[in-house]
């Protein structure tokens, strides 16, 4: 009697634990998403950042930071050979004139960063409806329970992630 009732437990155990992954899965699985990396992939998103940098105004910034660039590594490069035959003099002179060229190239680059932002920005609010029904779309036929954004996981497996999928409907769309 004994060894029925231990059997009969330990079936019982084995159907629960093999069981409760089909409960998980019951309520649908969990996803994580990087919904400006699937934006700013799309084909779209690429051809209007594409416009932004053939802009002039991005051209001449570009144009401008490419030189100050070469400027700032020739005085790096310079510096660097020259500084144990220089003056204290000449060194902190040769220091200032390095900290001036970093803040030019910086205030460029600031520039330049701003410039890709504000599409970046205008990009994101232009195609959040049609992320919204991407999203709808891949919740329903994907079953997804719980769908997280990318930026506030931790740590999630790649295949978690469905955002190639949705830089993918998104390309699929239309283009009004």
């Amino acid at each position: 009697m004994e060894l029925i009732v231990s059997r009969l437990l330990k079936i019982a155990l084995a159907t629960l634990a093999l069981s409760l992954p089909a409960l998980g899965w019951a309520q649908g699985k969990i996803a994580v998403v990087n919904l400006e990396q699937a934006i700013l992939q799309t084909d779209y998103a690429q051809k209007q950042l594409a416009a932004v940098r053939n802009g002039d105004d991005y051209k001449a910034d570009k144009a401008e930071y490419d030189k100050l660039k070469d400027e700032f590594d020739k005085l790096v490069k310079d510096f660097q050979k020259d500084a144990a035959v220089m003056s204290p003099e000449q060194q902190v002179a040769a220091r200032q004139k390095l900290a001036s060229k970093q803040s030019d190239l910086e205030h460029v680059t600031g520039k330049l960063q701003k410039a890709e932002q504000a599409a970046g920005q205008v990009l994101l609010q232009e195609m959040s409806p049609k992320v919204q029904e991407v999203l709808r779309e891949l919740i329903a036929t994907e079953g997804i329970g719980l769908l997280l954004q990318r930026q506030s996981v931790i740590h999630a497996d790649a295949g978690y992630s469905i955002t190639a999928k949705v830089t993918d409907k998104l390309n699929q769309l239309p283009a009004e």
